[in-house]
């Protein structure tokens, strides 16, 4: 094994972080090579700097004047330059000072610095390669996002094991899920998505300390938890009684035998989805900063290993709109948008029979609400498509999802309609 990744094995021994740690995080590492030659030759080397493999004139980076008219507000070196291998510092410090304005609980808290990923997507990946074994289990719940099903089980060949999302009350069932939980063994991984990706369901504020005291009492029997917190969502939640703020504020530091690990990014939260720039984000109780920094070399190495470093333009468009005096307000308008639309779907749903061959499934937050159909929701799905020209996705022969999030309010009502009236034909 590399002497580099034997030391930060040895930096992170005695805690969970390590014990949770994949064969493929094992002997992971960041290597003392170009990248980081190059980040000493940035601080030292004053009079010629003849690391990286990049074309400059006079010190500026070289770029194509037809490429360059394009592009307004930003300088040379925000756009050509390859970004750090963890990102642009000064967008990983804002990124956390945001994260922790945001979520009340995480004031306070030691964490990791973020990592910069290329999009969410690519931050699980990176993470079940550090912690995945083929074979183990990660347990999700049976309304999950599909991109899960291909990064844990085709890409890491885990297995994932679901739970019923909702028990007969209409909340998370709580019960099925520490069964599952428990069916992993002393090594327990559990994603929890929310708002969830295809329901649209967030936690109320009790339900959420119900799965901390689920998670701390599994801890505290000496399995080794990690929790994967996907807050690709995250901020649109539209109930009073929402949790509003992450699962991973709560479970920071909740026990020593527990590592959160936090993906977020601008795609949803700053409406750019394009832009590919998701965030890592550890946290554990009893980690410190030396750890901290171990645990995020591991990463850098992952990440170096699979696209080098995420776009260097996106993160300079993103700390730019991070750092706008309109920001907050601008993003407060897109909420309240997308929570009128979803006000406007209740009031519909609300005046439709109760003889209707569509059940929705509880929602509250997020971008989408998910139907069980009676019939068979594929052919609902292609029929919609064919008589009506409205686009849905299918999950199985059982569920509908709708996302709302991309219909114009005026529309809602004419969209959910003819999903009923078409859902009555086929039957």
């Amino acid at each position: 094994m590399n002497k580099i990744a034997l030391e930060l094995n040895e930096t992170l021994g005695g805690t969970a972080a390590a014990r949770l740690l994949s064969d493929f995080g094992t002997r992971f590492y960041f290597p003392k090579g170009i990248i980081s030659q190059s980040g000493e030759a940035k601080k030292k080397a004053t009079r010629f700097n003849a690391t990286v493999g990049m074309a400059t004139k006079q010190n500026i980076p070289m770029f194509l004047p037809s490429i360059q008219k394009l592009i307004t507000g930003l300088s040379e070196g925000e756009i050509y330059p390859y970004a750090p291998t963890p990102g642009v510092p000064e967008l990983r410090s804002d990124w956390k000072a945001e994260m922790e304005q945001k979520n009340p609980s995480l004031r306070g808290k030691l964490t990791s610095e973020p990592l910069v990923t290329s999009g969410l997507t690519h931050g699980i990946m990176v993470v079940a390669d550090l912690f995945v074994n083929a074979g183990e289990k990660i347990v999700v719940p049976d309304m999950f996002w599909g991109n899960y099903r291909l990064i844990f089980e085709g890409r890491n060949q885990a297995e994932i094991v679901t739970f019923p999302f909702f028990n007969a009350s209409g909340t998370i069932n709580l019960e099925a899920l520490e069964q599952s939980l428990r069916s992993c063994g002393k090594k327990i991984s559990l994603v929890l998505n929310f708002p969830n990706n295809p329901t649209g369901y967030s936690p109320s504020i009790a339900e959420a300390q119900k799965i901390v005291d689920l998670l701390h009492k599994l801890a505290d029997e000496g399995n080794d938890v990690l929790c994967y917190i996907d807050d690709a969502y995250f901020g649109l939640f539209y109930e009073e009684d929402t949790l509003k703020e992450s699962l991973f504020g709560l479970i920071a530091d909740l026990h020593e035998n527990l590592l959160a690990v936090k993906f977020d990014g601008a795609t949803k939260e700053e409406l750019a989805w394009g832009f590919r720039l998701g965030f890592i984000t550890y946290a554990g109780k009893g980690l410190n900063s030396e750890q901290y920094t171990a645990l995020q070399k591991k990463t850098m190495g992952a990440i170096r290993a699979s696209i080098s470093n995420a776009s260097r333009i996106a993160q300079s468009l993103m700390l730019k709109g991070l750092q706008s005096p309109s920001h907050i307000k601008e993003k407060e308008d897109a909420f309240q948008l997308l929570e009128a639309r979803y006000h406007k779907v209740r009031e519909v749903l609300g005046s439709q029979g109760s003889d209707s061959p569509l059940t929705p499934l509880p929602f509250n937050s997020g971008y989408f609400m998910t139907f069980t159909y009676q019939g068979d929701a594929e052919k609902l799905r292609v029929h919609l498509l064919d008589a009506y020209g409205i686009g849905t996705i299918a999950i199985g022969t059982t569920y509908l999802r709708v996302a709302y999030s991309s219909v114009d309010i005026e529309n809602v009502e004419e969209l959910y309609t003819s999903i009923e009236k078409a859902a009555r034909e086929l039957l």
